[in-house]
């Protein structure tokens, strides 16, 4: 009765879903640019922090497209609190790095976090279903406590690598204790010129033999 009164629509193409389908309706996850880096053994991904920092493992899910149905997902994830979208990918992208060796070696999930600001205004972390999702699968801790935002900043989608350092983008880590000897997977929603994550990965490889993997949604 609750389907029919309130029935559930696409993410994507806002079609009715059918009753097998959750989220995204097939049309459109057939329609999806697929990365699956960790799939591929595509190391391009990879290579984007090479000089930066050391990466073990790297990947995503689904190339963005602007003014596509990428850029559709993630804004409705963003901005107008589509959080199961967040989840569906998070459940996608976990069932499959859990039957990958290199994957099982990891210890412990930490999210790209958002500034306290901006997250009350939001009322939620747009990657915390995903990382929630693949910690799950992974049978591992998902810790959001450990690395913190203290500065704000705006979208940080078009900007150029130089334009993002110099938006004074500025993370902490906390709880040095609880990362030592840890592999860790830092997750985010995408991956533009890498900077965000380059930020916080030298946070995190502040703890004692920490070791790192990243995973995101979309990758531009």
């Amino acid at each position: 009765m609750l389907n029919l009164l309130f029935p559930k629509v696409c993410v994507g193409c806002k079609q009715h879903l059918m009753k097998q389908e959750d989220v995204l309706c097939t049309a459109c996850i057939h329609s999806l640019p697929i990365a699956s880096f960790h799939k591929t053994g595509n190391n391009s991904l990879k290579d984007k922090f090479y000089g930066r920092f050391l990466v073990k493992n790297a990947t995503a899910l689904i190339y963005f497209q602007k003014r596509g149905l990428t850029q559709e997902l993630l804004h409705n994830l963003k901005y107008r609190g589509k959080k199961k979208v967040s989840t569906f990918f998070g459940k996608w992208l976990g069932a499959e790095i859990s039957e990958i060796d290199s994957y099982k070696e990891i210890d412990l999930v930490i999210p790209v976090p958002l500034h306290k600001q901006k997250l009350k205004k939001r009322g939620y972390n747009q990657v915390e279903g995903f990382g929630m999702e693949i910690a799950k699968a992974l049978n591992v801790p998902y810790r959001d406590d450990i690395l913190i935002k203290i500065s704000k900043s705006g979208s940080q989608v078009f900007k150029t690598r130089i334009l993002r350092f110099e938006a004074e983008e500025v993370f902490s880590i906390q709880k040095l204790e609880a990362i030592k000897d840890k592999h860790i997977l830092l997750v985010d929603d995408i991956i533009t010129t890498g900077a965000t994550l380059e930020k916080c990965a030298l946070q995190l490889l502040k703890g004692e033999n920490v070791s790192l993997s990243i995973a995101t949604i979309a990758v531009a």
